[in-house]
């Protein structure tokens, strides 16, 4: 049976209902589907269906994130992915994808498969391949990675640990007012995998690069990013540079991790909805 919630089909049914191309829209961890709602209108308002279909057992809202964090606990990349794949099985057509972070990683990975005509992944975790790991990247994963025990559980970020791996280049005033938006506690397992991908060669965190029918990707960095540095980016731009279909890199200067919700969320919006206007119908 499928784990696709009733409000994620009602979703599916509004967007095919529509006629129009789909934007699946996935979010990474210590976030919800809510990150994406001004996205979504953007994309909305410019001819597109947009969708935010969340990871299994996403909660509504943060304050229900709150009341029961232990629904979070043991998600894997892989199981993630596979849902994703079935949401965009069900769409009518195929969608142009946008994932931040670890939700950057699994567009990637939904490209790599051949599910979507679009690409973008902004601040993407890494993955098998990716060799770079700066130390404030490191840093950024210690509340989950400093205890094995983590692994099966599900962490939330104190306001100090947000403030350094997402809200960096933002004010302390708008750092407490995302912080109290946005943040939820989130499974430990998918940083544990991403940390040893590089050792295990079953590993679910991995990205097919040379499928041909990967589909343009554009790949975004913020420029002062803690959790997911430049380098990290920049190396997968190269790595995915090995795909014979387009591929374009485009920095975002002065912003961090929080770029897709903070006060410029706007900037990188259009950034991305004008690479998928070049190649996505409407």
């Amino acid at each position: 049976m499928s784990d696709i919630p009733q409000h994620t089909l009602d979703d599916i049914d509004r967007v095919n209902a529509s006629g129009r191309t789909p934007v699946v829209f996935i979010h990474g961890l210590w976030l919800l589907p809510n990150s994406w709602d001004r996205w979504a209108e953007v994309f909305d308002a410019a001819g597109y269906a947009a969708i935010s279909p969340g990871w299994p057992d996403d909660p509504a809202t943060v304050a229900e994130a709150a009341e029961h964090p232990e629904v979070f606990a043991g998600k894997t990349v892989g199981q993630v992915a596979d849902h994703y794949a079935e949401v965009i099985g069900k769409l009518d057509k195929q969608p142009a994808v946008i994932g931040h972070s670890f939700g950057g990683l699994l567009a990637q990975i939904m490209a790599g498969r051949g599910l979507s005509n679009v690409t973008v992944s902004i601040d993407a975790a890494p993955y098998q391949g990716v060799l770079p790991l700066p130390i404030s990247a490191l840093r950024s994963a210690s509340p989950v990675l400093s205890n094995p025990a983590n692994y099966k559980k599900a962490i939330p970020l104190t306001y100090e640990q947000f403030r350094y791996a997402f809200a960096n280049q933002v004010s302390e005033e708008e750092a407490h007012q995302l912080y109290a938006e946005y943040a939820v506690p989130a499974p430990g397992a998918p940083l544990f995998q991403a940390a040893v991908a590089n050792f295990n060669p079953w590993s679910e965190v991995k990205v097919d690069h040379e499928n041909a029918y990967r589909g343009p990707m554009l790949i975004i960095s913020g420029e002062k990013d803690h959790t997911v540095p430049p380098a990290i980016s920049e190396y997968q731009y190269k790595l995915q540079q090995k795909n014979t279909g387009v591929t374009e890199f485009a920095s975002i200067p002065g912003r961090g991790h929080s770029l897709t919700i903070d006060s410029g969320w706007l900037e990188v919006a259009n950034t991305a909805l004008a690479f998928v206007q070049r190649f996505a119908e409407r």
